[in-house]
Formats: C-alpha cells, sequence, structure tokens
C-alpha cells in the first residue's frame, strides 16, 4: 500500500494568481498601501496567517491576521464563485487513477483552511469521498516547511511516510514534505524548477505522471 498526497493551492489548479490578486486588494483596504502580487511568493505555502504577515513584515505595517486572512477567503471565495475554476492538466486522471487503485491512499494535505479549499475542490469537481484523508491547517500547530501536515496525513492513512508521495508547487511545502521522509513530485505551476530543487522529481504539468511513477517512488 502506498499514499498519493496532494497539496491544494497551486497543485490542483490556479488558486495562487487569485490569492495574490486577492490580498493586494486586502492590502489596499486594510493598509492603504500597494502592494505586488509577487511579494508573497516567499510565503506560498506557509498557510493564511503567515502569507499575509510576512508581507506586512516585509512592508513594515501592522496587519490584524484574523481581519485579513477573513477578508482574504471573503474575496477568494467571491472570485471564485463568479468566474469558477479549472483543474490543471492531469489531476484529475492521477486522482481518479488512484481512487480506483486498490493500493493507493488518496489524501489531501493544505495549509488553507477547510472553508477556502474545500471550495475549490467542488470548482474542479473533484469529489471529497474520493480521498481517504484529507488535512487542512484546521489540523495543525505548525504549518509547512514544518512537516507536521504530512506526517498527520501518513498517520491518518495507516503508513510510513516513505510510502507516501507528495505532490508540491512550492519551496515550502517540498522541505515539509522531505522533511516527513516523503518522496515528492514538484510540479511548476507556480514557481520555475530552481525553487523546486530538493524535490524527486519534477515536471511542467502532472499529464507528465502516471500512477506508475508515483509507486516507483515511494519506498519503505
Amino acid at each position: 500500500m502506498i499514499g498519493l498526497v496532494f497539496d491544494i493551492d497551486g497543485v490542483v489548479a490556479d488558486t495562487e494568481s487569485v490569492n495574490a490578486a486577492v490580498s493586494v486588494e486586502v492590502f489596499r483596504d486594510l493598509c492603504g498601501i500597494k502592494v505586488k502580487a509577487e511579494d508573497f511568493r516567499p510565503f506560498l505555502g506557509t498557510g493564511d496567517t503567515r502569507y499575509m504577515t510576512g508581507v506586512a513584515e516585509r512592508y513594515g505595517v501592522e496587519i490584524d491576521p484574523e481581519r485579513a486572512t477573513a477578508l482574504r477567503q471573503e474575496k477568494f471565495l467571491a472570485v471564485l464563485a463568479r468566474d469558477g475554476m479549472a483543474p490543471y492538466p492531469g489531476v484529475i486522471d492521477l486522482m481518479t487513477a488512484a481512487r480506483d487503485a486498490d493500493d493507493v491512499g488518496l489524501a489531501i494535505a493544505t495549509s488553507g483552511n477547510k472553508a477556502k479549499q474545500f471550495p475549490v475542490l467542488e470548482a474542479i469537481r473533484a469529489d471529497r469521498g474520493w480521498f481517504d484523508v484529507v488535512i487542512t491547517g484546521d489540523d495543525v500547530t505548525r504549518k509547512k516547511p514544518d512537516p507536521q501536515i504530512y506526517l498527520l496525513t501518513a498517520e491518518r492513512l495507516g503508513l510510513a511516510p516513505g510510502r507516501c508521495v507528495v505532490i508540491e508547487d512550492a519551496p515550502a511545502g517540498v522541505a515539509a514534505a522531505k522533511g516527513a521522509g516523503m518522496a515528492c513530485i514538484a510540479v511548476t505551476n507556480t514557481v520555475d524548477a530552481r525553487a523546486l530543487a530538493g524535490a524527486d522529481r519534477i515536471v511542467r504539468t502532472l499529464d507528465e505522471i502516471a500512477l506508475a511513477d508515483v509507486r516507483a517512488l515511494a519506498h519503505s
């Protein structure tokens, strides 16, 4: 038995560009300053709070993390409801192949909260019932790059970490997966391959990955 673990933001769909755009609006509304979408890049995958406070520190301003993340979520969900969201190439095919395989446990492990991440799965038509385990930022006390979220995922799957393969798009996520002792496939949806150098395999899209590749990466 092996585990296949998907991150959500930047892995299953282009959420990161929306996250950055609405976060720029939050800083305008709450702080009265103009920040750039690329300012959020170093904080990808580190959780909702750090995503906002990291940029606030960079600009030397105070921001209420709870208020900021709530407003960001509200704006994100409004965009999602208005525009919808398509999955990245290969995502649904790989998910359904894993769902239908007898020797694969399928999981979600995301630093985002349930209220924001579950609507993304619904938008791309990924049924929550496909997943044996779903872990979000609500379930952990330490966010990526800390490995806690992936260690908890392996525990819930009933597998040794080395039997799990993670799909990530950000350096913090790759570091968390490797820190947990898991193999990692990184997809260059969000950052370039150089930033993902710690991954076991780097691909442009998940069309390049078959379930046989996942099995080959998992080890005891």
